[in-house]
Formats: C-alpha cells, structure tokens, sequence
C-alpha cells in the first residue's frame, strides 16, 4: 500500500472507491446534480457518477459562492461525493465543503494527482 500526504483536510474521515482525473472541478459547471454524474462533455470524467465516492480532481474553480452552496444542496440530498481530495483547492469551495460536512483536502505533497494511476481505487482518507 502506498500512502500520499496532503495538507491537513476538513470533515469526517471516510474510506470507499476513488475517482480520479487529472481535470478540474467546478460543482456549478461540471456537474449535473439531479442525475449525480459528470455533465460537461469535455471533462474527463465525463458520463460517471461521483456519488459516495472519493473524488481526486486538479484544481477548484468557482467563485461567488455558487459551488459552494451547491455542495451543501448535494449532501442534503444525498447526491454528494464522499470527499474531494485536490491538488489545489480555492477557499470558498473549502467553506462550502465545511458548510456542507463534507471532506475535503488539497495540497499533495508531490502534487501528482497522476498517483491514481486509474479512474477507480479504493482509498481511506
């Protein structure tokens, strides 16, 4: 088993199957909430579903509070990744994930996410 360090993350600890893409992730532009799955054509995950899995993605995008408030739509009705590890996460996508008890963290230490050399693995973080 190999272990990966990040930044110190926010939320409950979980474990379950990863998703991982080296893309991306805006909860507002990427996502179609209703169905749980990836809805932009040309995002990699394009097509699967992120529901109760661990997702592994780049970068946050989003601003103004929308991704934000959209994580917390998503755990109340129970259409919400389990956590969101990134390279790099944005503050706002962060506070939402605290609004939301979600688990999030960023900041690997080699900033490979490519680590997850395929698109499902199992992961407790």
């Amino acid at each position: 088993m190999r272990v990966l360090k990040c930044h110190k993350g926010i939320g409950p600890k979980v474990s379950g199957m990863v998703l991982s893409a080296n893309d991306n992730f805006s909860a507002r532009y990427d996502l179609d909430r209703i169905n749980g799955i990836f809805s932009r054509p040309n995002h990699k995950l394009f097509g699967k579903s992120y529901v109760d899995i661990i997702l592994v993605l780049n970068e946050s995008k989003g601003g103004v509070g929308a991704s934000a408030w959209m994580l917390y739509e998503m755990i109340a009705r129970k259409m919400a990744p389990k956590a969101i590890l990134f390279n790099k996460a944005n503050t706002i996508l962060a506070q939402g994930a605290s609004l939301a008890s979600l688990s999030i963290c960023d900041r690997f230490e080699d900033g490979d996410i490519n680590l997850f050399n395929c698109f499902r693995s199992k992961c407790s973080c």
